[in-house]
C-alpha cells in the first residue's frame, strides 16, 4: 500500500476528475494565447526580418507544426496521468526535486504576470485619457514610478484577473470562451477598414531586403525558433490544462484548430492590417490600439482597446497565472490550495512593481532571460525521460509519497541524473541568450537547451525505467486510488 504525503498530495494536485476541457475549450485557450497585443507585435515583427512574405510563412508554419507536435505531446502526458505540471516534474526530478522546475516556472510567470497586467493597466490609462480628457493631470507626477491613474488602471487590471484566476480553473474555461473569440471580431473588423481605405492592395513584403543565401537561411531559422519560443512557456506546463481533457483526440484536435490553423489565420490578418497602416497613415503601426485609436471614431477606439485589454487578460491567465499558482500549492500542499496560490502569486506579482522591472535592461535581459533559459533544459528532461526512458510507464501513486521505498523519492527526493544534465545544459542556454556578442544566437537558446538536457539526461538515464517500481500495470481508464498503488502503461 502507497500512502500521500501531506508535503505532496491535496486535491489540487490530485489527479483531476472531472474533465470537461474539450476541443472546444482548447481551442478558445490557444486563441487568447495568441490573439493578444504581444501576439499582434510578434506577428507583424516576423515580416519585419527582411525576408520574403512566402518564406516568413514557411518558417512560420515550420516552427508551429513543431511547436503543436511538442504541445501535443507534453499535453497527453496531462490528460493520460491527470496530473498538474509540478507533479509530473517529480517523475523526472524527484518528490521534493519537482519544486526546482516548478520554481524556475514560477518565477518566470510571477513576473510576465505582472508585467503583462502594467502593460495592459497602461492601455486603460490612455483610453480613459480619451475618453474623460479631464483626466489628463492625474497622468504626471505620481508614487513609486507611477501616476496617480497609473496606480488606479494597474489596480483595476490586476483586481480584474484574480476574479478570474480566484475562481479556479473551471471558471478560467468559461472566460476564455469568450475572450479568445471576441478578439476576432475587432480584427475582421481592421481587416475591412483597411481594405476599404487601400482598395485590398497592400504590400506584403514590407520588409524584404536583400539578402545573401546564408543572410536568409539565418533569418528563416530565427522566425522559426522564434515562432516556437512565442509558446514555449506553455510547453512546459500544458499539462495543467490537458489534465482536464477527457481525451487524447481533444487535446490532439484542440492543438491543431488553436495552435495551426487560428495562429496562421490570425497572422495573415495581422499582416494585412499592419502592411495596410502604411499605405492609410504613411508608417508601420503594430500596435492595435494605436491603430484603432488612430481611426479617430471615439466607439471604435473605446470598443477596440477594451477588447484587447480583455485578450490580455486572457493570456495573461493561461501563460502567467495558472502555473505559478499550482507551483506555490506545490510548495505547501498541506497549507495552500489553489486559490490561496493564485493569491499568492498575483501578490507578489504587485509588490515586484512590475513597471520597474521591465524598464530595467538588466532584468529583463538577464535576469528574466536567463530564468527564461532554463525552460528549455527543463522541458528537453522531462519530454524525453517520458517517453524514451520510461516509455510512458509511471507509477502513479508513487508521485504523492514520500517514502524511500518509493519510485520517484530516488535520493532524499531528488534524482541526481536530472539534476546532472540540467546544470550544464542550462549554462549554455543561458550564454547563448544573455552574452551580448552571441546576439544571432539568442534566438535559439530555447532549442539549444532543450536538445542538449535531452541528450545528456538519455545517455546517463538509460536504465531509469527499470525500476522495480514500475513493473505492475493497471488500465489508465481506471479512476486513481491512493489505497491501491498502480502503474499507466503506454498505450
Amino acid at each position: 500500500m502507497t500512502e500521500h504525503s501531506t508535503r505532496l498530495y491535496n486535491e489540487d494536485l490530485a489527479p483531476a476528475k472531472e474533465r470537461h476541457w474539450g476541443t472546444f475549450s482548447i481551442v478558445t485557450m490557444w486563441m487568447s494565447t495568441v490573439h493578444s497585443l504581444g501576439g499582434y507585435a510578434m506577428a507583424a515583427g516576423l515580416f519585419m526580418l527582411g525576408l520574403a512574405a512566402w518564406q516568413v510563412l514557411a518558417a512560420l508554419l515550420l516552427g508551429m507544426a513543431i511547436a503543436c507536435v511538442l504541445m501535443t505531446l507534453s499535453g497527453f502526458a496531462g490528460q493520460r496521468t491527470g496530473a498538474p505540471f509540478p507533479v509530473l516534474a517529480r517523475i523526472s526530478f524527484g518528490v521534493f526535486g519537482g519544486n526546482l522546475p516548478a520554481v524556475v516556472r514560477g518565477i518566470t510567470g510571477i513576473a510576465w504576470y505582472g508585467i503583462q497586467t502594467w502593460l495592459a493597466s497602461s492601455a486603460l490609462v490612455v483610453l480613459a485619457v480619451q475618453i474623460a480628457p479631464g483626466l489628463s493631470p492625474l497622468t504626471s507626477g505620481g508614487f513609486l514610478g507611477l501616476s496617480f491613474l497609473g496606480w488606479v488602471s494597474f489596480a483595476v487590471m490586476w483586481f480584474l484577473q484574480l476574479l478570474v484566476v480566484r475562481r479556479g480553473m473551471e471558471r478560467i474555461r468559461k472566460f476564455q470562451h469568450w475572450a479568445g473569440p471576441t478578439v476576432w471580431v475587432v480584427m475582421l473588423f481592421l481587416a475591412l477598414w483597411i481594405a476599404f481605405k487601400t482598395g485590398g492592395r497592400v504590400p506584403w513584403n514590407f520588409g524584404t531586403q536583400n539578402l545573401s543565401g546564408g543572410q536568409s537561411a539565418l533569418l528563416f531559422f530565427t522566425g522559426v525558433s522564434l515562432t516556437i519560443a512565442y509558446v514555449a512557456t506553455l510547453l512546459l506546463n500544458f499539462s495543467d490544462f490537458s489534465r482536464f481533457a477527457p481525451d487524447r483526440r481533444s487535446v490532439r484536435r484542440g492543438n491543431f484548430w488553436g495552435l495551426m490553423v487560428n495562429w496562421l489565420a490570425f497572422v495573415l490578418v495581422v499582416v494585412f492590417v499592419t502592411a495596410g497602416s502604411i499605405k492609410v497613415f504613411g508608417r508601420a503601426i503594430t500596435n492595435p490600439v494605436d491603430l484603432v485609436a488612430a481611426i479617430n471614431n471615439p466607439v471604435i477606439t473605446i470598443v477596440g482597446a477594451s477588447t484587447f485589454m480583455v485578450a490580455t487578460i486572457g493570456i495573461n491567465v493561461v501563460c502567467n497565472s495558472v502555473s505559478p499558482a499550482y507551483d506555490v500549492v506545490n510548495l505547501m500542499p498541506k497549507h495552500i490550495d489553489f486559490k490561496r496560490g493564485a493569491l499568492i502569486s498575483a501578490v507578489i506579482a504587485f509588490i515586484i512593481l512590475p513597471w520597474n522591472l521591465y524598464s530595467s535592461a538588466v532584468a529583463v535581459n538577464y535576469f528574466l532571460g536567463a530564468i527564461g533559459a532554463i525552460l528549455g533544459p527543463l522541458f528537453g528532461i522531462m519530454f524525453v525521460d517520458y517517453y524514451m526512458v520510461r516509455k510512458q510507464r509511471v507509477a502513479l501513486d508513487d508521485l504523492y509519497s514520500d517514502s524511500p521505498s518509493a519510485a520517484y523519492y530516488y535520493h532524499r527526493g531528488w534524482n541526481p541524473r536530472a539534476v546532472a544534465a540540467l546544470i550544464p545544459s542550462a549554462l549554455v542556454a543561458i550564454i547563448a541568450a544573455t552574452v551580448p556578442t552571441l546576439h544571432d544566437v539568442a534566438a535559439f537558446s530555447w532549442p539549444i537547451g532543450a536538445v542538449l538536457a535531452a541528450g545528456i539526461y538519455v545517455l546517463i538515464a538509460k536504465d531509469a525505467g527499470e525500476s522495480r517500481h514500475e513493473t505492475r500495470f493497471s488500465a489508465p481508464e481506471e479512476k486513481f486510488d491512493l489505497d491501491h498503488p498502480r502503474v499507466l502503461s503506454s498505450e
